[in-house]
């Protein structure tokens, strides 16, 4: 359902790249460490100025698409580095932990895994605040880790948060009927539906949003340098080229057991009961994770703990402009 590089995202990104060598000297912690998640053997990244900063745990989207922070972003991110300790796990599946994602996996394999990691981090900062930013498919993972465990962190932000009707809504259809999409796909777009939905008819619909809405980029925000952000996974000292085309093409092509569950998914209950803040970024033409549920679920939870921000000229995938707010979002969660 998904961007970063070696910069600030502000707007002027190019301009703030920084030697990874450097950054690593400049960093009391900069560690690949290999922990045993769900039975695997799996590689995450820590890295961080400080080893008092609160820690961040990133829980990117997809399902295996490990952006816009991944295992190969070591020196990437300093204006996140500088101030929390960063914890970059590719899930099972892409990346450098790349595997066959079979039918066998469900959400809650990955949900256990979630809360696995969260104690190996816990064993090694237990003094730390710990907080989790995810992403889309990886907002699933953090509602459900906080229905299971309801205080396993201190805060969460969510951006793209998944709660229901996933690509199969109406919402989806009326907005794909007000554009120039051809009749014919339209209409096949209309006949889906969960109980009849196949791999290639998510695609399709995915392919059309892409093509004909800002539900996934805005065409008006202010988008990442990709080419700078390439350059620098490609240098990576953590990644081997396996690992960089594992971002995109790895173990869940033929995988459907995730996405049977994700289109039938409801995560109302769980997000209206957290006890813990748990904080929503959304962009205002997202209708992947539909801004319009997020809003109308906050409204209604009478839930302090639950609350949301709209960031503008922004679809599912984050921009400039939603890494700067999640940037200003932490630094505010620190303090708290």
């Amino acid at each position: 359902m998904q961007q970063s590089g070696n910069l600030k995202f502000t707007h002027n990104g190019d301009d703030n790249v920084m030697n990874n060598k450097k950054l690593k000297s400049n960093n009391e912690i900069s560690e690949l460490c290999t922990f045993y998640l769900g039975g695997y053997q799996q590689k995450v990244l820590i890295e961080g100025k400080s080893k008092d900063n609160p820690i961040v745990i990133t829980l990117h989207g997809g399902p295996g698409t490990p952006i816009p922070f991944s295992v190969g972003c070591r020196g990437l991110f300093p204006v996140f580095t500088d101030e929390f300790i960063m914890v970059y796990w590719d899930q099972l599946g892409c990346g450098i932990n790349n595997h066959v994602i079979d039918d066998s996996f469900s959400i809650d394999t990955f949900v256990q895994m979630t809360e696995e990691l969260i104690e190996k981090i816990k064993v090694k900062f237990p003094n730390n605040k710990i907080m989790i930013f995810s992403t889309s498919w990886g907002s699933i993972l953090s509602a459900k880790l906080l229905e299971k465990n309801p205080y396993a962190v201190g805060s969460v932000i969510a951006c793209g948060q998944i709660i229901k009707n996933v690509f199969i809504c109406d919402e989806v259809r009326n907005t794909l009927a007000q554009t120039s999409i051809p009749v014919k796909k339209l209409e096949r777009i209309k006949n889906v539906t969960v109980d009849n939905f196949k791999g290639k008819d998510l695609q399709l619909i995915s392919s059309a949003l892409r093509k004909y809405t800002n539900a996934y980029q805005n065409r008006n925000g202010k988008k990442a340098p990709m080419g700078t952000i390439i350059k620098e996974l490609l240098t990576s000292p953590d990644y081997k080229m396996k690992d960089f085309k594992a971002i995109m093409v790895n173990g869940y092509m033929k995988n459907t057991s995730l996405w049977k569950e994700i289109v039938q998914l409801d995560l109302t209950e769980q997000l209206r009961n957290v006890k813990v803040p748990y904080m929503i970024l959304q962009g205002d033409t997202d209708i992947v994770a539909s801004t319009k549920i997020v809003k109308e679920l906050v409204a209604g939870s009478n839930n302090a703990n639950l609350d949301c921000k709209v960031v503008d000229d922004t679809g599912h995938m984050p921009g400039v402009e939603m890494m700067d707010t999640l940037l200003a979002v932490l630094k505010k969660c620190r303090q708290q």
